[in-house]
């Protein structure tokens, strides 16, 4: 998959629309595993951006954008990865608590994961 491919996905406003809630869900279990009760949430735009910068995505869209723009790209990456069955919740639920203590780093790492399968896809 070339550049253009990617950001393309990057900025699709109606994956991000999905990835929000496949987002928040995958996070939510992934508390519920670490903390041993059910546990439900929603993944601040903060947490998102900031998993996206850690992936080393930033550079692959422009300037000028704002948090919600980048945890939007968060989100647009993960539901297209799951989309096209390149990840499954059980998968993102394991990296995301790989370190308990980090589940922030977790999902950067998850992030990083979807970047690699999704460009290898095509």
């Amino acid at each position: 998959m070339n550049s253009d491919a990617l950001q393309s996905i990057l900025r699709n406003k109606q994956l991000a629309s999905l990835g929000d809630a496949f987002v928040n869900f995958i996070y939510s279990l992934a508390l519920t595993k670490v903390r041993s009760h059910p546990e439900g949430t929603k993944v601040s735009d903060r947490i998102l951006s900031e998993a996206f910068r850690l992936a080393g995505l930033r550079e692959q869209l422009g300037s000028r954008l704002s948090r919600k723009d980048l945890a939007n790209a968060a989100e647009s990456l993960l539901a297209e990865t799951y989309r096209r069955q390149l990840i499954s919740i059980d998968e993102s639920v394991e990296i995301i608590t790989q370190n308990p203590e980090d589940l922030n780093g977790g999902l950067s790492n998850l992030l990083k994961l979807a970047a690699e399968r999704i460009t290898k896809s095509s």
